[in-house]
């Protein structure tokens, strides 16, 4: 008789800093994405999620202990936060989310369908962008983002990143970058190897309505061409903000 296969593991790794008004949210968004795939009676891959934390000083680690998420303590950073994240991962296939990012009720039936496909496991795949924002200003930027993935192939943080475990630890995985790990990462992985799904990635506009909607892209143009410029990302994360 042969032996049923197992599902293969997906680990979510979430970096959180004081993200308790998100986190919600996103774990909401993944939880609804998951039920939809069960509902129509897609094979998905086991699924853990991993909080990896910088600090947080808010409700965040409330809430992934309500939700019975493992918590990983990390250096304060994004890039050194999903570093560890990814080392206490027991996947598989590693998604990498931000937690003020919400994926659309379809992202399960798209990741399954993408680590099914064995010829994907030396590739790696990031979502669509989107705004929680109405504004035509929002559609403007979501134009503008799918035109640098078109172009660059390029996608940042906030559209997630899913990837092997194989082609993850090959590249060495993320770095202790204050800033551009994101894009560190993405570059190493190179145009052949990324994929894109047509599913959105909502993200939190807070940011571009608070700086605006032409002086933040800007802002993160400039540092993007200041980094393969060669510039040290601590000089970059200083103009930045972070």
């Amino acid at each position: 008789m042969e032996k049923e296969s197992t599902p293969l593991l997906l680990s979510i790794v979430i970096p959180t800093l004081d993200a308790g008004r998100h986190l919600d949210a996103c774990l909401d968004a993944l939880k609804d994405g998951h039920r939809a795939a069960l509902d129509c009676a897609m094979e998905v891959p086991e699924t853990e999620i991993i909080i990896a934390d910088g600090g947080s000083a808010d409700d965040t680690l409330a809430i992934a202990q309500r939700r019975g998420l493992r918590v990983v303590p990390a250096p304060r950073g994004r890039g050194p936060q999903l570093a560890e994240g990814g080392r206490a991962a027991a996947g598989e296939w590693l998604l990498f989310l931000h937690a003020d990012t919400r994926l659309a009720v379809g992202w399960m039936a798209a990741v399954a369908g993408f680590v099914n496909n064995p010829a994907n496991r030396d590739a790696a795949a990031a979502f669509r962008f989107a705004l929680d924002d109405e504004s035509p200003a929002a559609r403007w930027l979501e134009r503008l983002v799918a035109w640098r993935c078109r172009a660059l192939a390029l996608p940042y943080g906030d559209q997630g990143l899913l990837i092997s475990r194989r082609l993850y630890q090959a590249l060495g995985g993320y770095g202790a970058e204050p800033l551009m790990e994101d894009v560190a990462l993405v570059s190493a992985i190179g145009r052949a190897r990324l994929r894109f799904l047509d599913v959105p990635a909502v993200t939190s506009a807070a940011r571009y309505r608070t700086e605006g909607y032409i002086l933040r892209p800007m802002r993160n143009l400039s540092c993007l061409g200041l980094y393969f410029l060669g510039l040290p990302t601590t000089m970059i994360a200083r103009l930045y903000g972070r």
